[in-house]
């Protein structure tokens, strides 16, 4: 789709906004009149690999997690996109790949937490900008809206563009599924938990369950007292978030909704430890996925099928009994959407903070291959909030006073090689470039080709400047684009009520209205009735756009 397409503006009101959403409505697929919509929550939490008693690790004990796996599926091939949170969350929201939409960076469109006081020249230069889908796609929980579910965020976003005023129904810390108007009404709910987020690694977060002594290290690390305690601490933070996860399935069940509830739980990506968060090896990417069904069906179930984050947007609309969209680049691996599994799964790295980088994966069942576009780079770039780890300063303290332990390699070496191939069967830590081993060299080309072509098909935005991005994204000068604000059209209807239908002259936005007394907003779907003298607030959205003004209509 060209520029040109994406972002022109609709000539006449009379492609108004509701008809957009009408067409929304229309790809929800009918169910019998006798069958309820399942709800589906999400149990989400930050910076984990699969280290839980059902994937094997007996560290520490998870008994609800391990509970929910026994109860149902454990999938043991779950990777996110990215090995970080923002164009994660981007990819899930989206149910499309971040270099899709210029959503690569971490982050894009604000500076947050400890990089506000850094006053690197590098980092202040980084221009800040919202990724920009192409104007037909939205959030994918509007679509769920559009099929009459209740959709809540308690309560991280991070999308990489400013919060979506129609996303969801309810996106605060006190947002529930416990709200919804009906009781009958399906909902969609996500529960996320920042306790193993890597920031609980900087000083001791948790009560303290574990002795540094036990904890396993990855052959990568130096084995000091430091980095014990600080893996020490990584897990007593799992500990405290797995009793979270038996608080919420309480919930669950105390309402009546534990056998009426599709549960998903995952983590964002892999552990917040160093060599794992922010990289495309699976020690960053490869997460812990568990689907538990009501009835508990298909419980015990492992399932070793390549799943992406860029799947669960479709899979949740395949799930609902809703179409999924034609621009999503994920493919539903449950419900009636579902289609065969995954050749391969598909990861990057982009900027981090100040740190330059552009790096791609692809992996198979079995084997990664990584293209460096930068070979030129050391691994090791400078990421300054991820430095504020003990754990971090340790391993920069070796490297720089030259300990270079074989195993250590991807972290004092200060050039990279083009491309790396990993066998993650017989080296699951991928230590061991096989890329220059003959006896690979048919299945490198494999995965080289795989790349190239996942490449061409995304049309990946990561190997342009973040300076032309911004033009690409917003063109022809690079400047945000403001949506147009919400036009009210009022006819009178029956018994005394007024007919209302809203509009934006901007492709792709989505309206929002708040009623009187109310403090959520609503997404427009169609048009609605309201009595005589009510005050109405709107706004419209397209993402990656500013919001448009606030619109007010006080109707006879």
């Amino acid at each position: 789709m060209n520029d040109t397409r994406r972002f022109r503006f609709l000539g006449i009101l009379s492609v108004a906004c509701f008809l957009l959403f009408a067409s929304l409505s229309s790809q929800s697929t009918a169910k019998a009149e006798d069958e309820t919509p399942p709800s589906i929550l999400w149990i989400t939490c930050e910076d984990m690999s699969p280290h839980l008693g059902c994937y094997g690790d007996h560290t520490v004990a998870t008994p609800n997690i391990d509970r929910l796996a026994a109860e149902g599926v454990r999938y043991t091939k779950a990777f996110g996109t990215y090995g970080v949170c923002a164009p994660n969350r981007h990819t899930i929201i989206m149910g499309m790949y971040p270099v899709s939409t210029g959503a690569m960076a971490m982050r894009t469109w604000k500076r947050t937490g400890a990089l506000h006081m850094i006053k690197d020249p590098e980092l202040l230069a980084i221009p800040t900008y919202e990724a920009t889908p192409p104007a037909e796609a939205h959030c994918f929980p509007e679509y769920l809206q559009a099929a009459g579910y209740y959709c809540t965020n308690n309560s991280k976003t991070d999308y990489q563009f400013d919060n979506p005023i129609a996303a969801w129904n309810e996106s605060s810390r006190t947002a529930h599924y416990r709200n919804r108007p009906d009781p009958d009404q399906p909902f969609f709910a996500v529960f996320n938990n920042t306790t193993t987020h890597e920031s609980g690694v900087f000083k001791q977060r948790s009560p303290q369950v574990v002795d540094p002594n036990e904890v396993p290290l990855p052959p990568f690390y130096p084995d000091t007292e430091i980095v014990r305690r600080d893996v020490a601490r990584h897990y007593d933070n799992i500990v405290a978030m797995d009793e979270w996860v038996g608080k919420i399935l309480k919930d669950l069940e105390k309402d009546g909704l534990l056998e009426k509830t599709i549960i998903f739980f995952y983590s964002d990506h892999g552990d917040g430890l160093p060599r794992h968060k922010r990289w495309v090896y699976d020690s960053g990417i490869h997460v812990p996925l568990i689907v538990r069904f009501p009835h508990k069906k298909e419980a015990g179930t492992v399932n070793d099928e390549l799943v992406s984050f860029v799947d669960l947007a479709p899979t949740v609309l395949s799930l609902a009994g809703v179409d999924i969209p034609k621009h999503f680049q994920g493919q539903a691996f449950l419900g009636p959407e579902k289609v065969d599994p995954r050749d391969y799964i598909y990861a990057c790295r982009d900027r981090m903070d100040p740190a330059p980088e552009t790096i791609r994966a692809v992996r198979d069942s079995r084997y990664k291959y990584i293209r460096n576009y930068r070979p030129d780079l050391p691994y090791l770039g400078f990421v300054p909030y991820r430095n504020q780890q003990a754990i971090m300063q340790e391993i920069l303290h070796m490297v720089e006073s030259g300990d270079h332990q074989p195993n250590m390699w991807q972290f004092w070496a200060e050039k990279k090689p083009l491309e790396e191939l990993y066998d993650t069967q017989n080296d699951p830590h991928e230590i061991h470039n096989l890329a220059a081993d003959p006896a690979h060299f048919q299945k490198l080309a494999e995965l080289r080709d795989a790349h190239e072509a996942w490449t061409k098909k995304t049309g990946d935005l990561g190997h342009i400047t973040e300076d032309e991005l911004i033009v690409h994204l917003w063109p022809p000068e690079g400047k945000q684009p403001t949506t147009k604000p919400t036009k009210f059209e009022v006819t009178e209807a029956a018994d005394g009520k007024f007919r209302i239908s809203l509009s934006s002259k901007t492709e792709g936005a989505s309206i929002a209205y708040q009623l009187p007394k109310e403090k959520t907003w609503h997404l427009y779907l169609k048009p609605f009735e309201v009595e005589s003298g009510t005050k109405l607030k709107a706004k419209a959205h397209r993402l990656g756009w500013k919001e448009s003004e606030e619109t007010v209509q006080s109707v006879p």
